[in-house]
């Protein structure tokens, strides 16, 4: 279903840019300089989930954008953040479903402490991922700088009850790991 993101990422940048501020301009956390290298696909074994991945980058309005309904196969990978393998936060976000059908990350809250995460990269390297923890949290509650402050990749769908007032979840899953393997 539809993902309203704006108070999500909104949170995000406003953290980001605050911790950014508060240590002076410096951050052991904040990702290398850009390169050429982009992930490109996302492996789960324990979920048998292979999807390609695409870049995600800023709206007009300031939201991450989202992958378009019509690729629901398909995960994105935020530019503002860390390339998968790299020192830093590196967050993929996925939906959980489509109006008619389950999408890329449909399963995600089913993954448990200990599962593989493998994110296949374009210059041919994979970074290799334990998972450390599954939460969900209200969207109103996003926990902000450990999702884009913190080491480590972060996987980003929606979950809880549907709002069909507001058509979206109330409550985003977001899976915890760290690298085990450089890429």
């Amino acid at each position: 279903m539809a993902v309203s993101s704006r108070w999500v990422i909104v949170a995000g940048i406003v953290t980001g840019l605050a911790l950014f501020a508060a240590g002076g301009g410096k951050s052991e956390t904040r990702p290398a300089p850009r390169s050429a290298v982009v992930p490109e696909r996302i492996d789960i074994p324990t979920l048998s989930l292979k999807a390609p991945l695409m870049k995600l980058g800023l709206s007009d309005q300031g939201d991450v954008e989202l992958p378009p309904f019509d690729k629901p196969s398909t995960a994105g990978w935020y530019t503002g953040s860390a390339v998968p393998g790299d020192a830093g936060a590196s967050v993929i976000i996925g939906h959980v479903d489509t109006k008619t059908a389950p999408a890329v990350f449909f399963r995600l809250r089913d993954l448990r402490k200990g599962a593989l995460v493998k994110v296949l990269r374009s210059d041919g390297k994979t970074a290799e991922y334990r998972v450390d923890s599954v939460e969900r949290v209200p969207k109103d509650s996003f926990p902000a700088e450990r999702v884009y402050a913190e080491n480590g990749l972060r996987l980003i769908t929606c979950g809880g009850d549907f709002d069909w007032t507001h058509h979206q979840y109330r409550d985003n899953v977001i899976v915890y790991a760290s690298l085990i393997r450089d890429a």
